[in-house]
């Protein structure tokens, strides 16, 4: 590509973007190129395909039963991880016969070693968290992979501002902030009251040290240690409630029964998507304490809920609220910091629901599905109009 074509790009969002329709935006034959089991990939294909656009789903995983009629879906052979590696020929040929006007890749790292491998363009190399924040710092041939990636790519795709730093000290490949929309008709406050007389904390994560449930669980028993003084009755009726699974499952439960909580911490286990507005909808805060997080998505889902958030000054959380107006920020694996805040809140109905409400048009204002798509909209537009002008100076 020629050097004009490499200078850092960015699209800024209008204020109240238009949505775009299969009217009001040229119709494009796009391919993508991601996990068919991952509910991202589910939302762009079928939300790109419900614009009007013609979409192709490829991936090394078996067709996704979530994915509409409309959408095309191809599976690749071998698998992950030798899929990314042997499965390029294959994806070539696919790609030949489909002619897509773009390539769209999600995640930088395995799927993007695939894309490369097929040398198609022009390709737009969507990031989504780890693959930038944790696989170039496995080892010298883990970065050198990413940025032989990064560099083939036509154009670049971050989920957060935050992100978008980290690649740029990786690539000067032109690059676009495409963040992960939330449905806010699916996760919209409840109408109904609760029946419970608790307060209700909670937290939709995978049970992993990366998004610090430890931290959240010391959070709580500090809390109601705060409490019990002068507010027993109060204290008595908080209940923590933990939705996730993974490796510290157990620990986490042990953890919970050496504090004492056994009566009021409730680890849940794992939820399809499908039923996480539902869980939300039985909290009355949300708390996020990763130690380290590249975007957001399920704090925005509780915003969008109208829930008040506790989160960690981690990367992703950080960004996507507003310490003092849709929740409050607390430093990375300070649990006094993280009670004192809930305590906050716990206090006063009236601030839990000025801050859900700020929460909620926040997310309306930057963060909607609609809002995603047009930006997505956006970069392809961005993408083929940069994939144009480098094959007129000859560097494509």
């Amino acid at each position: 590509m020629s050097t004009d074509s490499k200078k850092p790009l960015t699209v800024p969002a209008p204020p109240h973007p238009p949505s775009l329709t299969p009217a009001s935006a040229a119709s494009l034959n796009v391919a993508l190129l991601g996990s068919a089991r991952s509910i991202h990939t589910v939302r762009w294909a079928n939300g790109l395909s419900e614009r009007g656009h013609t979409v192709h789903l490829l991936s090394l995983d078996d067709p996704s039963s979530d994915i509409v009629p409309a959408v095309h879906q191809y599976k690749l052979p071998y698998g992950a991880p030798l899929g990314y590696f042997l499965a390029a020929g294959r994806l070539r040929q696919l790609l030949t016969r489909i002619k897509p006007d773009l390539l769209n890749t999600h995640y930088a790292s395995g799927y993007g070693v695939l894309a490369r491998r097929s040398r198609y363009l022009p390709n737009l190399l969507s990031a989504w968290g780890s693959d930038i924040y944790d696989f170039p710092d496995k080892s010298r041939w883990h970065r050198k992979t990413l940025c032989s990636n990064l560099d083939q790519a036509t154009a670049l795709g971050a989920t957060s501002q935050a992100m978008a730093i980290k690649m740029r000290a990786l690539s000067d490949t032109p690059l676009f902030v495409t963040p992960f929309g939330i449905d806010e008709h699916q996760f919209a406050p409840s109408v109904a009251p609760s029946p419970s007389d608790r307060i209700i904390i909670g937290t939709v994560k995978t049970l992993e040290a990366l998004y610090g449930i430890d931290t959240l669980i010391h959070a709580f028993a500090k809390l109601r240690a705060r409490l019990a003084p002068t507010h027993p009755d109060l204290a008595a009726r908080l209940m923590l409630r933990i939705y996730g699974g993974g490796s510290q499952f157990r620990m986490l439960t042990a953890m919970a029964g050496d504090l004492g909580l056994d009566d009021c911490v409730e680890l849940k286990g794992q939820i399809p998507h499908c039923d996480v507005p539902a869980a939300l909808d039985e909290l009355d805060i949300y708390v996020a304490l990763s130690r380290r997080d590249s975007f957001g998505v399920a704090i925005l889902e509780a915003c969008s809920c109208g829930l008040p958030v506790v989160v960690s000054d981690a990367d992703g959380p950080a960004e996507v609220v507003l310490d003092g107006v849709t929740g409050f920020v607390v430093p990375i694996e300070d649990a006094d910091a993280a009670a004192s805040r809930l305590e906050t809140l716990v206090l006063d109905s009236r601030l839990r629901a000025a801050m859900g409400a700020a929460g909620r048009m926040r997310v309306r204002e930057k963060y909607s599905w609609n809002h995603s798509l047009d930006l997505m909209q956006q970069a392809y537009d961005e993408t083929l109009r940069i994939h144009r002008g480098a094959r007129a100076h000859g560097t494509s």
